[in-house]
């Protein structure tokens, strides 16, 4: 690790200090464990009005025992960690209002940009040797793993501006909708802040709690993340191959097939196609077979026998459809949208080419 501490410290109150030495402590007697981006435009929604100070709730009364007895936490630094916990009113806003709700032909104007594409290769020449390391070692194409970075952060430059545990707890305890998943990532948290030795209020990410370079979300950085730099810590806000190593292990343990393809595109006849729409994402069943004696054409050539998802796309004009295949669909565990899933293909196409010095024409 190129610091002593995975984020930089920030001043805090004796509470949260004694937190942090009380997870310290705590860490010996645990045993250790080696994705929301976008740009909202949110609608004029008003702003919910969320109780402060947080302790004053019921459920984060009841989280805090849960914590305390099934993890090991202390009660009264748990309580003093959680009075300094802001609720973010404007988080739950940008909730209900996604980049992954837009349609394809806006969402694919936000991130197929030329500013992306030229990071993205400026990102790979600077970062050639860790990505040919994890290429070999995961199977994961390098400009996969660029474009992911790309879609995410703007390799780097925009890894998020709200304190982890505001984002997490305001959605926590104040989001019915996904309550349980975020009560979830909140405990995964700070298990991860105990584990890594981190200060619980200084870590910062996107509006859902996502992290560093690559955007994990906590329990995907405890199960996924690696120590790709061989400096001890996964740390994915200061170091880029540790970021880079983590996404190719996510995509290999979701699936990914070494040198196979993503998603072909495919035209249309008759209306047999319908039925086969599914917008639940389901890992790839039915055949291309299957999908041809339906009217769904792939172009060029395919494996009959290769499974795949029929995606369909908005466009300015009516709409495109492709045939989403095996790794097609491990992209889609990284973030379960086929529009996100399409804008990472996309991106990585016309990385390689602008890469390899030509320049690829539109999809």
């Amino acid at each position: 690790m190129r610091m002593t501490t995975v984020l930089p410290r920030r001043r805090v109150g004796l509470a949260a200090l004694l937190f942090s030495a009380a997870l310290l402590a705590s860490c010996a007697g645990l045993k250790k464990t080696p994705e929301t981006t976008g740009t909202a435009t949110p609608n004029a929604v008003p702003l919910p009005v969320l109780p402060e100070p947080l302790t004053g709730q019921n459920n984060v009364q009841a989280f805090i025992e849960h914590m305390v007895s099934t993890q090991g936490f202390d009660r009264t630094q748990l309580t003093a960690l959680f009075k300094q916990v802001k609720p973010r009113p404007r988080i739950v806003q940008i909730m209900t209002t996604p980049a992954e709700s837009k349609p394809w032909n806006v969402y694919r104007r936000i991130f197929i940009t030329a500013a992306r594409i030229q990071g993205g290769v400026a990102f790979w020449h600077e970062n050639a040797p860790a990505l040919a390391r994890a290429e070999s070692q995961y199977g994961v194409p390098a400009a996969i793993i660029v474009a992911i970075i790309g879609v995410e952060t703007r390799y780097g430059d925009n890894m998020g501006s709200f304190p982890v545990i505001d984002a997490l707890s305001t959605l926590a305890f104040d989001y019915p909708p996904r309550a349980d998943y975020f009560r979830g990532e909140l405990e995964q948290f700070l298990l991860l802040s105990r584990e890594e030795q981190l200060d619980p209020l200084a870590p910062k990410g996107s509006y859902a709690g996502a992290m560093g370079e690559a955007q994990f979300m906590p329990s995907s950085y405890r199960k996924f993340s690696v120590d790709f730099d061989g400096d001890g810590k996964r740390d994915l806000w200061h170091s880029t191959p540790d970021a880079i190593g983590s996404i190719a292990n996510y995509l290999s343990a979701h699936g990914w097939q070494r040198g196979q393809p993503i998603a072909l595109r495919a035209r249309i006849d008759g209306n047999g196609y319908q039925n086969l729409l599914d917008p639940s994402l389901k890992k790839p069943e039915r055949s291309i077979a299957q999908f041809k004696a339906a009217g769904v054409m792939p172009e060029g050539n395919a494996d009959d026998t290769r499974p795949a998802i029929l995606v369909r796309l908005e466009t300015d004009d009516d709409a495109e459809y492709w045939l989403g295949l095996d790794n097609f669909y491990a992209i889609t565990r990284y973030n379960h949208s086929p529009r996100y899933a399409m804008a990472v293909y996309q991106l990585s196409q016309e990385i390689v080419a602008q890469h390899a010095g030509t320049a690829a024409p539109s999809p």
